[in-house]
């Protein structure tokens, strides 16, 4: 999957859910979330949430919700790889599935 192919305006299953996600409120902002994340990880180079966050403009939490969105299968099902640099701290990869 290319950056391309993350067309988060079609209907499903490009689409978000939750208990409070609510598709007018939340939609382009999550969809902007997940592709800054996505066009950043996906040179396969190995950053810290905090890393990311600062370069995505996201919180970390909002960062770490985008890389487990990109594990699953309507978000293309890539690999997310992640690995302690000291206890507490975790740096991740995103390996794309073409």
């Amino acid at each position: 999957m290319t950056q391309e192919t993350l067309n988060f305006d079609q209907p499903a299953p490009w689409h978000f859910d939750g208990k409070t996600y609510s598709p007018k409120q939340d939609q382009t902002r999550l969809s902007a979330q997940l592709t800054a994340v996505f066009s950043i990880m996906r040179d396969a180079k190995w950053r810290t949430l905090s890393e990311l966050s600062s370069i995505a403009g996201a919180s970390e939490a909002s960062v770490s919700a985008r890389l487990r969105d990109l594990r699953k299968a309507r978000f293309g099902s890539h690999v997310v790889n992640r690995r302690r640099l000291i206890a507490g701290l975790f740096t991740y990869q995103l390996i794309v599935n073409e």
